[in-house]
């Protein structure tokens, strides 16, 4: 008896870049990551860049970020006025729509902080995008809940976008009715 392999049927991934933006020393390394996830039911390939500037006065190149990636993760740590003040900084730079979530990390060492949960909540207010605070070192899941939070904007984001050039192209005049030919629809 011969068994054959089983054929997946192809699939259309959808393809999400994320960049983590922050100060050295936050919890980040410099790297690139390539990983495939289900967010809301769909296949998707994540590529995440993580940014990590040698100096605190260093900022990714803005432009290029900002058209390379399709959300941004905006990472500080509580025990670090100056990785708060970076991001602050970098954001500045980072004007787009692009989705954004901004990420306190190391609650772990809560009796060394130096920024407070309100502080991070005024800045997210600020910057319009969500705000949490995590412990990268204890709970990865956390990391994973933010990251995935992230990721489903970026698809609805994606999807938004997808539409209002459809939309754009279209026109709205007359609705599409699948699967009749043009000569079945009335004349105008």
């Amino acid at each position: 008896m011969t068994t054959r392999g089983i054929r997946r049927k192809k699939s259309t991934l959808t393809e999400l870049k994320i960049a983590v933006v922050g100060a050295p020393g936050v919890g980040k390394s410099e790297n690139r990551y390539k990983h495939e996830a289900m967010v809301d039911g769909e296949p998707v390939l994540f590529e995440l860049l993580d940014t990590c500037p040698k100096a605190d006065d260093e900022f990714p190149n803005a432009a290029e970020l900002v058209q390379w990636a399709d959300g941004l993760l905006l990472v500080y740590s509580i025990t670090d006025r100056n990785s708060f003040n970076y991001i602050r900084r970098a954001k500045s730079d980072l004007q787009s729509d692009t989705p954004v979530q901004l990420v306190a990390n190391k609650v772990d060492m809560v009796h060394l902080r130096q920024v407070s949960r309100d502080e991070g909540e005024i800045l997210a207010k600020d910057f319009e995008c969500k705000f949490s605070e995590v412990s990268a070192a204890d709970h990865v899941d956390q990391v994973a809940e933010v990251f995935m939070d992230l990721c489903k904007e970026v698809v609805a984001s994606k999807r938004k976008s997808k539409q209002s050039l459809l939309e754009r192209m279209l026109g709205s005049s007359r609705p599409y009715s699948r699967g009749k030919s043009d000569s079945n629809l009335p004349k105008d």
